[in-house]
């Protein structure tokens, strides 16, 4: 594989996803400034985590309207995987290359915590190798992560299967006590119909044990891999 990981100003997970797949995506990932062209022999973009822009106006709102998206678009046409992490999911919605929108939290405040997850599609490019209603712990790290769609797009992400990640408890229960941030139907991962751009808020390339750490991220790589 030869990945490229989008940075933008104000990016600070880039370096983190570098050295999460550095030693098993075959090729040394590219970190790529958001003014730079992509190189077209990429396979898998990844858009990282942070603040782009100093997330002025809205989360990702300007880095959406970065030359470079328009790049990353004709990748997403031919059908190349993007991920993209907490920031890079709302540039991504914001962008409209995936469905809905990231609100502020429900409580207001920034969460910086380790949250369970269910996984609800193991189909897509990314979760092929996970295992259905597997149970993850990922840290999240947000403000703005309260995904909304209206109740006709719900309805059309769960009869396509897009739904990829949902907060849940440590039994994979989607519990109102266990959303974080008000997510509409505990969402934490949505892909498109096509299912080669996945937004997730949790972060796959942290933890905080060490004999965890980056072994989602790894399932994504190998995942990705699989499907080539």
């Amino acid at each position: 594989m030869t990945p490229a990981i989008i940075v933008f100003p104000g990016s600070n997970c880039d370096k983190d996803i570098l050295n999460s797949i550095k030693d098993i995506s075959g090729k040394y990932p590219k970190l790529i400034w958001y003014q730079e062209s992509i190189p077209k022999n990429t396979d898998f973009i990844i858009i990282p985590g942070g603040f782009s822009f100093g997330d002025y106006l809205r989360c990702g709102a300007i880095a959406s309207k970065s030359n470079i998206l328009k790049q990353i678009n004709l990748f997403i046409k031919k059908g190349t995987p993007v991920l993209g992490i907490c920031n890079g999911f709302q540039i991504l919605t914001e962008a409209g290359f995936l469905p809905g929108m990231l609100l502020m939290n429900k409580n207001l405040k920034f969460i910086c915590k380790c949250v369970n997850l269910i996984v609800t599609n193991t189909k897509s490019k990314f979760t092929n190798m996970l295992n259905e209603k597997e149970i993850l712990s990922l840290p999240i790290a947000h403000k703005v992560g309260n995904y909304y769609i209206n109740e006709s797009g719900l309805r059309e992400l769960i009869l396509n299967n897009q739904v990829a990640l949902r907060y849940s408890d440590e039994k994979g229960t989607c519990k109102d006590t266990q959303n974080p941030n008000g997510s509409i139907y505990n969402i934490a991962g949505v892909t498109n119909k096509k299912g080669n751009v996945m937004g997730m808020m949790p972060h796959p390339e942290r933890y905080y044990d060490n004999k965890n750490k980056d072994t989602v991220m790894k399932k994504i790589i190998v995942a990705i891999s699989n499907e080539k």
